[in-house]
């Protein structure tokens, strides 16, 4: 008896010709999507709350500015947090909310074609890429941490993974058979080991303060 995994179509078995026209997601894929997609969205919001309180009072300091590392007001007001001419988090509202919408879309049986899993797969792609950039700035430049931010990196980096073990298992995204079934069996692997170094990372930089 088959078992449905995060990768899973909702309708058809394992494809082995050419792509079907539309392609569904599995009930757990759609979950995850709706979940990640929420607690990015959750982060966006209380981040884009704050900031707006900060700019109306500069001596606002954040719930979640807990001691000198651990400082979403340092975040907030460094030129890094409006990297496009307006607060990140606003741009985390509309694209938290995209991803909501396409998971509740599954769970109502939705089907879409290769290019909108592509689109959905290249905007994933973006949104790593910049968080990751946006983590890197916070450990070696702002030298503070945000909590938040940190949730919406863990959402996305699993989302990421998520949207492309689907592409691959249906070979919207074409790769050797060997990595595709290796990436099947073990889907769980790279947003564990991406978010456990990234802990590492967070440990080793602050190390001193931790273990004071």
């Amino acid at each position: 008896m088959a078992t449905a995994t995060v990768g899973d179509d909702v309708t058809t078995d394992e494809q082995t010709d050419d792509t079907p026209t539309a392609i569904g997601g599995s009930r757990p894929l759609a979950w995850l999507l709706v979940i990640t997609g929420a607690a990015g969205l959750l982060a966006a919001w209380v981040i884009t709350l704050d900031k707006y309180k900060l700019l109306e009072d500069p001596s606002f300091t954040p719930g979640c500015s807990l001691n000198p590392v651990v400082s979403c007001g340092n975040i907030m007001k460094s030129e890094q947090a409006s990297v496009f001419g307006f607060p990140n988090p606003m741009l985390g509202l509309v694209a938290y909310s995209m991803v909501i919408a396409i998971g509740v879309g599954l769970l109502a049986g939705a089907r879409y074609r290769r290019w909108y899993w592509l689109g959905l797969n290249a905007g994933c792609l973006f949104g790593v890429v910049f968080c990751m950039w946006l983590m890197y700035q916070s450990l070696y430049n702002i030298s503070s941490l945000c909590l938040w931010c940190s949730l919406a990196w863990a959402a996305t980096i699993v989302m990421f993974c998520y949207v492309t073990v689907h592409n691959v298992r249906h070979r919207i995204i074409k790769v050797p058979e060997g990595l595709r079934r290796g990436l099947m069996e073990f889907h769980w692997m790279p947003p564990v080991l991406w978010i456990g170094i990234i802990g590492m990372l967070i440990l080793t930089r602050w190390w001193d303060f931790w273990t004071s």
